[in-house]
């Protein structure tokens, strides 16, 4: 089968396989992912099957191109791979479970019970996990029954609910919002964070899904909403207490890797460097856990003895009453208060604690932002020692003071599908950072970019900094904890170099973008870890 490979940005590969149909290059993609996942080489982060390509995270610092490129040129990748299970899902349809099975079986011109029927006679094959940690797109949904998404999406979908959206079937593994077409409900649980793998279905897998009865069901979905997933507790005595949460307040340190295709991204810091320099300066791991602390930090209350640091942004920080600098290293006790209020020049800020923070988020678990009362734990001794590293001056990866922030980014991957007018749009306009930004996505506001065809592509794998542009025109640029797979048009990256940028770029911040090669972009990037 043919290959092609694209840089995406420093550390992504895109593996697109050019003449072969949708299904083929699906199983391709997912067969090169199951190889990877099962002999993983140093440096590799991970592998995003989509629903024709695959995207393959590295560090460009560790990964040689040339030979990563060998690897995935290897047709023993796909041969290798593992052979798919076959999973049978009970499904309760219609009445309150597919409140819009009605609707799509009278458009069909037939009956609720035969639609269903048509349903579960397929055998659906997992193309890829997305839009949610362990949410399934299912491929082989019979073609009378493919049904456009809603036109406006449900705030709430409850967790169980079967779906069709276009082309696909699945199954919600959580109650998120959603605009597919509801037909049923599957009391199963499809991610168990606890699980290794956490998300019961993988890409390749094969999928029948079985009808059941009412007592059946109730019975199954009442067994299901009673697990609760439950997080380790921290070892040791609480070091702190959250007295009040500020505006959005959560712990973070490195990503997580390695479970992208059961749909969990890789999340941590938004601004790496900045956790760099903090745990550098109390001689920790440069990834320990931290408090990071966006636009309004938190007031806290020490409960033992702890060696403190903030780094980041500029903070109106003061212990007990006390100003304290940005990167000053800090001694607190016991009932000691320390306030973090208003974030000055940039967004983002992180407090820092000698030995790093145990995090309380569970694997997958949308960001989990910390409330008042919350106690926070030092991590496992032993899993933060001290490095013994010298505080360095990386003064070269703070923001710059200009009021204008420009970030480099490399073209495409679906450059394409925009018009000469929009390209030129895309380097030349000024955009803004729009409140509605979080760590998900930056949206920015501004002159919508015009496209030549639709912006909806086949949900691909997608990577930090990715600038994805919906039908309204307008870029969104994503973040740790964005989706794994996304099916709109991408104009460019930004480059690794600058994520610290666009982490401490606060709302109506003005951005522009200009062009790099990959070249350049591995280089700023040794640059910048020099």
């Amino acid at each position: 089968m043919n290959r092609a490979t694209r840089d995406v940005v420093d550390g992504a590969l895109l593996v697109e396989f050019p003449g072969s149909t949708d299904e083929k290059a699906n199983a391709a993609a997912a067969a090169i992912a199951r190889s990877l996942s099962r002999a993983p080489f140093p440096g590799l982060y991970d592998a995003v099957p989509g629903a024709r390509t695959l995207l393959v995270l590295f560090d460009p610092e560790v990964v040689d191109r040339a030979a990563l490129q060998q690897i995935l040129d290897d047709e023993v990748l796909e041969s290798a791979a593992a052979p798919a299970r076959e999973v049978r899902i009970p499904v309760r349809y219609g009445g309150a479970q597919g409140p819009d099975l009605e609707r799509l079986a009278r458009g069909l011109g037939t009956s609720q019970r035969e639609f269903a029927r048509l349903h579960q006679s397929a055998v659906y094959r997992v193309a890829f996990i997305g839009f949610a940690p362990g949410f399934p797109y299912l491929t082989g949904l019979p073609e009378p029954l493919q049904s456009p998404r809603l036109s406006s999406p449900r705030p709430r979908v409850p967790s169980g609910s079967v779906g069709i959206g276009g082309e696909y079937t699945g199954v919600y593994p959580s109650s998120t919002p959603g605009g597919w077409n509801l037909i049923g409900n599957a009391p199963i649980r499809l991610f168990d964070s606890n699980a290794g793998p956490p998300s019961l279905l993988l890409p390749g897998d094969r999928v029948v899904f079985e009808e059941i009865g009412e007592e059946d069901f109730a019975k199954l979905r009442a067994g299901v909403d009673g697990q609760r997933t439950l997080v380790p507790p921290p070892a040791g005595s609480p070091v702190l207490r959250i007295l009040s949460a500020g505006l959005c307040t959560s712990v973070q340190g490195p990503a997580l890797y390695g479970l992208a295709a059961s749909g969990v991204p890789g999340g941590g810091a938004m601004d790496p460097a900045a956790l760099r320099r903090g745990n550098r300066a109390l001689k920790n791991r440069p990834d320990a856990a931290a408090l990071e602390i966006t636009l309004q930090g938190p007031q806290l209350e020490f409960l033992i003895s702890a060696r403190i640091c903030v780094s980041g942004s500029e903070a109106d920080a003061a212990l007990n009453g006390r100003p304290i600098s940005i990167e000053q290293v800090v001694d607190a006790g016991p009932g000691d208060r320390l306030a973090i209020g208003s974030l000055r020049g940039g967004a983002r800020a992180y407090l820092c604690i000698s030995g790093g923070f145990a995090n309380p988020a569970a694997v997958g678990e949308p960001l989990h932002r910390l409330g008042r009362g919350d106690p926070l734990y030092l991590t496992e001794l032993g899993d933060a020692a001290p490095w013994g590293l010298e505080p360095m001056d990386e003064a070269g990866i703070r923001p710059p003071a200009a009021a204008t922030r420009t970030l480099r980014v490399v073209l495409g991957p679906q450059v394409d599908r925009f018009s000469d007018a929009g390209r030129a749009a895309f380097f030349s306009n000024e955009f803004r950072i729009s409140p509605q930004s979080d760590r998900r996505g930056v949206r920015l506001e501004g002159q919508p970019l015009e496209l030549c065809g639709p912006a909806d592509i086949a949900p691909e794998g997608t990577a930090a900094g990715a600038i994805q542009v919906p039908s309204n025109g307008l870029p969104i640029i994503l973040g740790p904890d964005r989706p794994v797979t996304g099916g709109y048009a991408k104009i460019a990256t930004v480059i690794g170099a600058d994520l610290p940028l666009l982490a401490q770029a606060r709302p109506g911040t003005p951005i522009r973008f200009r062009l790099v090669s990959i070249a350049e972009a591995l280089a700023a990037r040794r640059f910048k870890t020099g």
